[in-house]
């Protein structure tokens, strides 16, 4: 389980089409930390809680989407041992060099089958929350600008073959599976919501034609009242909303989702069950689904959650 191999979600690195509008973006409005800019041009974040020197990279590029997802392990000795199991299990794996990202070690790289590529590392430079780390404050002054979310929390993806991400995951990597929806025919598993940690998920797939899409990174916030505050800052900046403030079924996370300046989609979150590896996963059929998986006030599914990907 966490805290032995994977950790946590690390960081990702997004493509954005107009970097200017998506630093005011994920600085201002969303409220993230800026912690560096490199010789790429490429700009590095941070939420006010998270101690890691970045979580969210953006890229200039012509197209919205997710370049990478990294996940941090526990250290130097689980990076090397995972990188064998992943090869061992006939997936290709390349090192990256440390400080190909800024203040970030050596990364294993490699390709999902759903068309995605995933990182670990065991190593980020430490740059704290602005606290002190004795009798510290509850909050720091960066917790009060934009929607400040406490951490990067997960990604939805969205590629075809999940059934061979699951065994990735949870044979090789340690997660374990929380939740998953059946597709209509009642036996394939079309959508999977996967954890390494006490949380709900630390990432999810779902079963798409097109490989390597982004369905949404999400942002973890305190409380219910934060997520609809997020939405006033959000239609205060103009901000287009895709679905939310509700609550999902699956997860019992309550959200908001909505677009970046680029059109990626981003989730404000919070709550969620905690489920433990020995709880039996929750299934979803096809009309459950439908009628309450994803809306659970409204039992409505909403099409531009199964069709909008970048």
């Amino acid at each position: 389980m966490a805290m032995t191999g994977v950790m946590r979600p690390g960081h990702v690195q997004l493509r954005v089409m107009d970097l200017a509008a998506a630093s005011h973006f994920y600085g201002d409005v969303l409220g993230l930390v800026e912690t560096g800019r490199d010789a790429q041009g490429r700009i590095y974040y941070k939420a006010w809680d998270e101690r890691d020197h970045s979580s969210v990279v953006l890229r200039q590029a012509d197209r919205a989407g997710l370049d990478f997802m990294g996940f941090k392990v526990r250290d130097a000795a689980t990076l090397e041992r995972l990188d064998s199991d992943l090869r061992a299990y006939g997936v290709a794996t390349e090192r990256i060099k440390a400080g190909d990202l800024l203040e970030t070690g050596e990364r294993v790289r490699f390709e999902l089958p759903t068309g995605h590529q995933i990182e670990l590392y065991a190593a980020k430079k430490q740059v704290g929350n602005g606290l002190p780390t004795l009798n510290p404050a509850p909050w720091s002054a960066d917790a009060e600008r934009g929607i400040a979310p406490l951490r990067l929390d997960h990604a939805l993806l969205y590629g075809p073959h999940v059934d061979k991400v699951l065994g990735i995951f949870t044979d090789v990597l340690g997660f374990w599976l929380t939740e998953y929806v059946l597709a209509p025919d009642g036996i394939t598993k079309a959508a999977l919501w996967l954890s390494c940690s006490h949380k709900a998920h630390d990432v999810a797939f779902v079963m798409h034609p097109e490989p390597g899409k982004l369905h949404h990174v999400s942002f973890l916030l305190e409380s219910w009242e934060k997520v609809l505050r997020a939405g006033d800052i959000m239609s205060m900046n103009k901000v287009q909303v895709d679905m939310g403030p509700t609550r999902h079924g699956v997860t019992r996370g309550t959200t908001i989702y909505a677009w970046d300046p680029s059109g990626n989609r981003f989730e404000t979150f919070c709550g969620g069950s905690q489920p433990y590896p020995d709880w039996e996963p929750l299934a979803w059929d096809w009309q459950g689904f439908q009628e309450g998986g994803l809306d659970y006030p409204q039992r409505k599914l909403h099409e531009t959650f199964l069709s909008v990907v970048t």
